[in-house]
This record gives structure tokens, C-alpha cells and sequence, in this order.
């Protein structure tokens, strides 16, 4: 591959939260290698807030495969519409079988991506699946994909662009929750998207009330619009009141609660990638035993951090 010829590049991460984010770091090296290219980023309607207003990117495209593109039919037109937007690669950092199809539909010459048995023939360019051995940070695994390539990509912090509204929005679920300015306060996320991610209502609880008894810290909950029962059986449970932020916020107006917070504590799941972001402290419970699914490769990015982590199966 001529990477002098490269123009117009697309990276495409269709999947959840905390992926998208970790793959910024890849986004940022990117733009280093390709100064002067054209760079899109192709990602689900629900993270699509994580990439834009990104400095590194000239566009983002959203692939809605749960609603608008679920049916093939209108993958294959929106294959063809990309087709239109004249790619010369393709930097595929979660493989899947409607990924490599549309990279080759939509006539992208140059596709490369991790080997997973899935459509891989559609890739010109493999690199083995290492992954799931996880031995390193998903971080260094999406810039594996820019490196083979054969140049130089470091790593950098994550990145999340938030405008100034976000914050301010976040200042009135506070204010309306009677949470004060100066006021120190720990979130707990206790949802996550795979129930065996999730450690159990009962310790949530528990640990948030020994938080407020022994250290006078408030305790905010939050989680996805999908979790909010979980939210409300931590909370059912705790002996002191939390503000209650369940299914109330968007994943950039989290970012701006987050970074006022002294700690977050979370399951494996997003709220911990974008605590990172913005450099709030997490503690991070891990209860997979996978290798590919082990805190070294998603466990939260950066120093300030900790993981507890115990195999359940």
C-alpha cells in the first residue's frame, strides 16, 4: 500500500461506549500520520456524541444498525451512498459481518481490520486477532490497526469534546436535586450492558451509604436509559438519599457531571472510559474471567485509576 496516495480515510467503531472512546487515541494518531487527508468516522447513533466536534475529524457518519440500517436493504443503500464519498481506505476497528460488507460495498479500496471469521475475505489488509487474549489495552489493540500499515502511532489522552452548554445543563440537574457547588460527591454507575458485568444492587448500596456515613460524601446516581430499574434498586436499598440521575442525562452532559466528581464507581461499562476522559478518579469492579474481556485490556485509561476484579464465570 501507497500511503502517499492515501486522501480520503474513513474509521469505522459501530459499537458501544466505551469502545468508541478508546478508540480516540487511534483518531488522534490518525491525523498525525495523515495530516492533510480527509478523515471520517463512522459510529453508531448512540456514541455519536463522543466524536463530534473532535479536532482530528472532518466528519462523522452515523450507521444507526439498530433502527434506520437494521434491515439489509437499507445497509445496502447506505453502503452505496458511501460509496459516493470516494474512500481510499478503511481502518476497521471492530470487525463485523455488515462492516467488511459495506467497506466493500461502498468500493473502498484498501480495508483493514482484525480477522475475526466474519466476512474477513472482505479485507485486504488482516491483521490476526489478538484480542482476544487480551494482554494489552484495547488503546494499543486500535492502534495496531493504524500500525500496520507500517508507520509510527503513539498513544495520547482520550479525547470527548464538551461545549460549554453541557456543563451548564449539568448545574441545573444539581441544582434541582439540591446538590450545592461546593459539595463533594461520588457517582455510582451500577448498570452495565451484559448482566455479568453487574456486581450486586445490595453491595452498591451498602458501599454508597458508607460513603456518606464514615466520609460525608453525596452520592449521585446515574446509568443508560436502559438500566434506570437497577438505578431504583440501589437506591430502594441504601439507608441515606442519593441524588438520582438515572436515564436523565446524555452521555456529554455525564462527561460534565463526571468531571465535577470526586470518584466514580462503576461496573465494566462506559461511564468508566469517560470518567477517564476527564480525568476523574475511577474505581472499576471487573467480574469476567475471559482473557479477552480482562481489565488489561478495558480496564479505565490512565494513572488515577483502580480495578477490582474477581472471576464469577
Amino acid at each position: 500500500m501507497d500511503i502517499e496516495k492515501i486522501k480520503r480515510i474513513l474509521i469505522i467503531r459501530t459499537d458501544k461506549i466505551g469502545d468508541v472512546v478508546l478508540s480516540t487515541p487511534m483518531i488522534t494518531a490518525t491525523r498525525t500520520v495523515f495530516p492533510d487527508a480527509y478523515i471520517a468516522v463512522m459510529v453508531s447513533s448512540q456514541t455519536r456524541e463522543i466524536v463530534s466536534g473532535n479536532p482530528y475529524i472532518n466528519e462523522v457518519i452515523v450507521y444507526d444498525k439498530i433502527l434506520k440500517h437494521r434491515r439489509f436493504l437499507k445497509t445496502f443503500l447506505f453502503a452505496n451512498w458511501l460509496k459516493g464519498k470516494r474512500f481510499d481506505l478503511a481502518l476497521v476497528l471492530h470487525s463485523t459481518v455488515r462492516v467488511n460488507i459495506i467497506c466493500y460495498l461502498a468500493g473502498i479500496p484498501q480495508r483493514v481490520g482484525y480477522a475475526r471469521g466474519k466476512m474477513d475475505l472482505l479485507l485486504t489488509h488482516k491483521l490476526e486477532y489478538t484480542k482476544r487474549f487480551g494482554e494489552k489495552h484495547e488503546v494499543e489493540y486500535s492502534l495496531d490497526v493504524l500500525r500496520s500499515l507500517g508507520v509510527k502511532a503513539e498513544a495520547s489522552p482520550l479525547v470527548m469534546p464538551l461545549k460549554e452548554n453541557v456543563f451548564k445543563e449539568a448545574d441545573s440537574l444539581f441544582f434541582e436535586s439540591g446538590l450545592k457547588k461546593d459539595e463533594r460527591f461520588v457517582v455510582i454507575s451500577p448498570g452495565a450492558s451484559c448482566v455479568s458485568r453487574i456486581w450486586p444492587s445490595a453491595n452498591f448500596a451498602r458501599l454508597a451509604d458508607i460513603l456518606k456515613e464514615r466520609f460525608g460524601l453525596s452520592i449521585v446516581l446515574v446509568s443508560g436509559h436502559d438500566e434506570v430499574k437497577i438505578g431504583e434498586k440501589v437506591m430502594g436499598l441504601m439507608g441515606s438519599r442519593p441524588v438520582f440521575l438515572c436515564g436523565r442525562t446524555s452521555l456529554s452532559v455525564l462527561a460534565a457531571i463526571l468531571k465535577r466528581a470526586s470518584l466514580l464507581i462503576s461496573n465494566d461499562s462506559g461511564p468508566v472510559h469517560i470518567a477517564c476522559v476527564v480525568e476523574t478518579p475511577v474505581i472499576s469492579i471487573f467480574s469476567r474471567k475471559e482473557k479477552g474481556l480482562s481489565p488489561t485490556r478495558w480496564g479505565p485509561y490512565g494513572e488515577r485509576n483502580a480495578v477490582v476484579h474477581k472471576d464469577v464465570g
